[in-house]
């Protein structure tokens, strides 16, 4: 089995020429990226935040002890952060800055991933031009003796690079934008916490409006 997959990406490597053996390359480093994102994720708690949540929850509600507690049960990267709200830093710029600090460390290399994304079909058109132009210039060359089967061949090799810039691309933008996803929803749950912890819920009870008493 291992043998034929690897003499079929050969024959395909062969025909496709030195713009397929570009995509490849470019789709084992998109594959070690993507393994060390979500390793990368999975270390920090990317997603995983009941005990941040339950932390705020409990300060909203004015429950100090329980807040704390449940903080220092979190496993999320964020707890830093929230913990120097806690701790009296009200600074919400600073504390936003830090939280961004977090997110940008988890988002390194959706950069690469998005070029690739939006390069590799390029590169494939790139490949299939190329093809082409060798394909035609085989039937100029021809003259009066043109072989259709060999025509249809030459045209074929040089679609099969497109197809493998699509098949590089598809997947790639696929799990960015599922990288993607988790991390705007982390970062709307920091916004949300970060407010929270400001402006609770049991301080805006006792420092809003005051009921006017009734003259009597």
């Amino acid at each position: 089995m291992i043998t034929t997959l690897q003499d079929a990406l050969l024959r395909i490597t062969d025909l496709g020429g030195p713009v397929v053996l570009l995509l490849g390359a470019l789709s084992v480093l998109v594959l070690a990226v993507v393994l060390y994102k979500l390793w990368q994720f999975s270390a920090a708690g990317v997603g995983r935040h009941k005990a941040l949540q339950d932390a705020i929850t409990a300060w909203d509600a004015g429950d100090r002890t329980t807040a704390r507690e449940n903080l220092n049960r979190s496993r999320s990267y964020l707890a830093p952060v929230v913990a120097m709200a806690l701790d009296g830093q009200d600074d919400a710029a600073r504390l936003e800055a830090e939280a961004e600090t977090c997110f940008a460390r988890l988002e390194s290399g959706f950069r690469f991933l998005d070029s690739v994304a939006q390069l590799a079909p390029l590169l494939g058109l790139f490949g299939t031009v190329l093809g082409m132009i060798s394909a035609f210039q085989a039937l100029q060359e021809a003259g009066a003796q043109v072989d259709p089967s060999a025509l249809a061949g030459g045209i074929w090799v040089a679609l099969l690079t497109t197809a493998v810039g699509l098949a590089v691309a598809m997947p790639t933008s696929v799990v960015l934008s599922w990288l993607e996803s988790r991390m705007d929803a982390d970062r709307v749950l920091a916004q949300k916490a970060l407010r929270t912890i400001l402006a609770p819920q049991d301080c805006r009870a006792t420092t809003g409006p005051q009921a006017v008493p009734a003259h009597a």
